[in-house]
């Protein structure tokens, strides 16, 4: 079954961190669906922003334990993706209001 780069992408992260490292490493930070692999989300990022690629990092978070009252249970698992973008890239504006 071939996803779509929408459904690999699911939205970018938008903390101090992320912008942080948006200035700074030429990295932007997305949240991404936790089957995929590097070479899906790079090419995912290429199609969806039009631009070149030079490395993706993944990291794995699981979900934390939250109570309501007296229930209590577990966020979902998720995956976040750090994609750098290669030398003389335009950076992608998402967060151009903060």
């Amino acid at each position: 079954m071939k996803t779509s780069a929408f459904q690999i992408i699911r939205r970018p992260i938008i903390t101090e961190k992320g912008l942080a490292a948006k200035e700074t490493r030429h990295t932007v930070v997305f949240e991404v669906a936790p089957g995929t692999n590097k070479t899906q989300i790079k090419e995912a990022v290429q199609k969806i922003f039009k631009v070149k690629v030079a490395s993706v990092r993944t990291a794995n978070f699981h979900g934390k334990f939250r109570r309501r009252g007296v229930r209590g249970g577990y966020r979902a698992d998720w995956k976040k993706a750090y994609v750098r973008l290669a030398p003389g890239e335009k950076m992608i504006e998402y967060a151009e209001n903060l």
